[in-house]
């Protein structure tokens, strides 16, 4: 159901509008935690390295999917609540084709130079073929990882984040199921868990558009919506090409830090694999709580209200940190019985460097979660210049002192401490970004409004 994000109190309005969000992410995360799970415990540690090698890789294809979702939602936002209803319609349309054409180019890469991605990234030689056939089945179920990231923008930018959620707690808990019936029953190895996620995706994928049509046929507009339109399309790449790109740059960085880490051998990459999946499971988390605040802020601003931006942020901020007490506690103190869960009959050398890369990074949750609001903040109203700013300055640090601090200290450690660096950096600048946005003018009139007699 749509769900005017411009009216009533903004912390009830956008808590319960980033709840069902948050649990939508738990059980996204689930799709690759169950790849890793299934694969280290029934299949091996070295088929849990091929595993997290190829979801390195794979993080790039998602980075376009995520930048063609956040375009669509965020225009579709500004529309819907600016009563634009037609061109609302049409803007759905036009994400759609344009998100068909990059998902096709991408799969065209994919399956072309799958090989030569494991390759540079150090992949070592016994895990090179798994890697690869993961990598390729990953590969050929693409469509349905940009169709249902485009779903579930345009549901999202309609303020409805319940539909999402639903079906990703039934598409997870199946491809859980699945992974283990595909590994266990049928001895599949490594393609058992990517052909268990290609089947839950695809599923989900077409109940989602099906869904998002059946909503759109019921909105009434005064004009009938066009197929395409190239000004809506360059908003909409005014949108999507930076978050691409952001997320792409990002996706890069880390292959480039997956190459650093297997230098240190297979150990060292199978903690990695197991402590980067829960550590990304909280950043994603904190991700798409930021992409319900931008549909908070794209609303309003289509609404013309500036002055609930700034009540929006806070309201954020409270919501992110009240999630990161009990997540930070957990990582810090509970890291090798987490680590543990995903590796059967782990060496000591994988159990250390999963627990030490968690320790190392969960207090400074509360940091990267702020940056993600106020990028959040900053998305919704199309400043992408200044959200790109703090995130590519992120992006350098974390890559250039994880070659630095590695060598420095020739051990891993030096790698994870790049993180909270790049972290508390961009945090500070997204901040300082936020503050000086057109709202604050806005905020300030309402409060001498409010305080006169």
């Amino acid at each position: 159901m749509e769900k005017d994000l411009t009216v009533g109190e903004p912390q009830t309005v956008l808590w319960k509008f980033c709840l069902p969000l948050f649990g939508s992410i738990v059980f996204q995360q689930l799709y690759n935690i169950a790849d890793s799970l299934v694969a280290g415990k029934f299949v091996g540690e070295n088929a849990l390295a091929a595993v997290s090698n190829s979801y390195e890789i794979t993080l790039i294809f998602i980075a376009f999917a995520f930048g063609c979702n956040i375009g669509c939602s965020v225009i579709v936002s500004q529309l819907f609540g600016a009563k634009r209803l037609a061109d609302m319609k049409t803007a759905v349309h036009t994400a759609l084709i344009s998100s068909a054409a990059v998902c096709l180019a991408l799969m065209a890469v994919g399956l072309g130079l799958g090989a030569s991605l494991l390759l540079a990234i150090n992949t070592p030689e016994d895990a090179m073929a798994d890697s690869l056939l993961y990598l390729n089945i990953y590969v050929y179920g693409l469509p349905f990882v940009f169709f249902y990231n485009v779903s579930t923008g345009i549901f999202s930018a309609l303020g409805d984040s319940r539909t999402p959620f639903l079906f990703l707690a039934c598409s997870s808990t199946g491809n859980i199921l699945a992974d283990i019936l595909f590994v266990t029953a049928f001895d599949m190895g490594v393609a058992g868990v990517a052909w268990a996620t290609f089947l839950c995706q695809g599923i989900s994928c077409v109940l989602a558009v099906w869904v998002v049509f059946r909503r759109l046929r019921r909105i009434p507009s005064e004009e009938n919506p066009h197929l395409f339109s190239l000004s809506l399309f360059k908003k909409f790449a005014v949108i999507a090409v930076p978050s691409i790109l952001q997320q792409s740059f990002i996706s890069v960085g880390n292959i480039m830090i997956q190459g650093v880490i297997n230098g240190f051998g297979t150990g060292v990459m199978a903690g990695y694999g197991a402590a980067v999946k829960l550590n990304n499971l909280v950043i994603t988390s904190f991700t798409t709580l930021g992409n319900g605040i931008s549909n908070y802020a794209a609303q309003n601003i289509g609404a013309g209200k500036l002055s609930r931006i700034p009540q929006g942020f806070r309201a954020g901020l409270r919501l992110v940190w009240a999630l990161c007490v009990p997540l930070t506690l957990l990582y810090f103190f509970a890291g090798r019985g987490l680590v543990c869960f995903f590796i059967d009959a782990p060496t000591e050398t994988a159990v250390s460097a999963g627990v030490q890369f968690l320790r190392v990074l969960s207090p400074f949750y509360f940091v990267v979660s702020a940056k993600l609001v106020a990028d959040g903040v900053l998305r919704g109203s199309s400043m992408m210049g200044r959200f790109m700013a703090a995130t590519f300055t992120d992006l350098i640090l974390r890559v250039v002192l994880a070659y630095g601090l590695s060598s420095a200290l020739s051990s891993a450690l030096g790698i994870w401490c790049a993180w909270p660096i790049g972290w508390a950096v961009a945090a500070v600048m997204s901040v300082c970004f936020y503050a000086r946005g057109p709202w604050r003018a806005a905020e300030q009139q309402r409060e001498r409004a409010a305080g006169e007699p």
